[in-house]
């Protein structure tokens, strides 16, 4: 695609993200069931709560500062950590670890830099562990953000991205061969038992309990945090990532990819359930595949041949930026499913994450 096209895109879309506001957390606590199930979430809503869509949104906005290459947003994330901050953070969870990964970033501040030692240090010592010493996907309270949900023994593809990503960063960054030692085991454990040799794709989660990856689905945005996740975490290693390691990951990457090339819809998109075509279109999940397709072919893993299914995907993105930089069909907050149905009910609403993963595409078709 044309910068031109992209870049006035991003404009949008940058704006809408950083004009999302709050949202009622009051009303999560009257939350029915049925909507908890369809990821009716208030928190998840707008870019001012410390959680995972929002700290995916920040990181968005960082990567593409580096495009940049000038501080343009750097007013913008001092003041949301600062508001942050002043009202208190909420539970130390798997998905609250995902707006330090930008904040390591910005550890010039040395406020900054001791919260993201401390909270390195927390996830080492204090984080539930599941068998084989896995990071239990633990999450915030619904309704109480200073709760927590345990997920006990359960394994989420979404970790990788969540915390993973953030304590290889920091343990690269202070040389800290403990936190880069852990942080290679938890992507080697989660692609252990989330894995599927057969169709090159991942499940959602893993339970120790029973043995399972509960509805044995292939979740759009679940698959999508590995695909971009992990180029950026072999990225951020560098030398430090044994021949070995890297090769097993990036072998790991491509078969997925190749998997996913095949399930790419005529819109450019893949289904929310990437094996079920009767499943809508879910944007997120097809921006985050797109960027890491992209990165994939800039750092030499993927052949250049690779490029025209980012295109197509890039021209489906587009297609659903609206006029005010609202990216379209995104599905909420989504917990585990025990079936195909469970992802297909998901509501489909503007989010941060929805934002910022589709700016980390164009950024990477830039």
């Amino acid at each position: 695609m044309e910068t031109k096209i992209l870049l006035e895109k991003l404009e949008l879309v940058v704006d809408k993200l950083m004009k999302l506001g709050g949202a009622d957390y009051n009303s999560d606590k009257l939350v029915a069931q049925e909507e908890l199930g369809k990821g009716l979430i208030a928190r998840d809503a707008g870019i001012e709560e410390w959680d995972w869509p929002q700290g995916v949104g920040l990181y968005g906005l960082l990567k593409l500062q580096s495009y940049y290459n000038n501080n343009i947003y750097c007013e913008f994330l001092d003041n949301w950590y600062k508001n942050n901050l002043k009202k208190g953070l909420p539970s130390k969870n798997i998905n609250t670890t995902a707006p330090y990964l930008t904040l390591a970033e910005l550890t010039e501040n040395p406020e900054y830099e001791k919260m993201c030692l401390e909270h390195a240090d927390y996830i080492m010592n204090d984080f539930c562990r599941t068998k084989e010493g896995g990071l239990q996907h633990v999450t915030t309270a619904i309704g109480n953000r200073d709760g927590i949900i345990l997920n006990d023994e359960e394994l989420w593809i979404d970790t990788i991205f969540m915390a993973v990503l953030f304590l290889n960063r920091m343990g690269q960054k202070y040389n800290r061969i403990e936190w880069i030692s852990e942080a290679k085991k938890q992507v080697l454990v989660h692609i252990k038992y989330l894995f599927d040799k057969q169709s090159g794709l991942f499940y959602h989660g893993w339970s120790f309990n029973i043995n399972s990856n509960f509805g044995g689905v292939f979740w759009c945005r679940g698959n999508s945090w590995f695909t971009y996740g992990i180029i950026d975490y072999i990225e951020a290693c560098g030398d430090s990532l044994d021949s070995g390691t890297k090769d097993y990951l990036i072998d790991t990457y491509k078969a997925q990819v190749d998997a996913l090339i095949k399930l790419q819809n005529s819109s450019g998109l893949w289904s929310t359930v990437l094996t079920d075509k009767k499943s809508y279109d879910e944007v997120s999940g097809s921006a985050a595949i797109t960027a890491g397709i992209l990165r994939g072919i800039k750092i030499g893993v993927l052949d250049k041949e690779y490029k025209k299914y980012a295109e197509k995907a890039l021209i489906g993105i587009c297609d659903n930026i609206a006029d005010d930089g609202t990216v379209l069909n995104v599905s909420a907050g989504t917990g585990m499913g025990y079936d195909a149905e469970h992802y297909k009910q998901i509501a489909i609403k503007p989010m941060a994450y929805g934002q910022s993963l589709t700016i980390l595409a164009l950024y990477e078709g830039l």
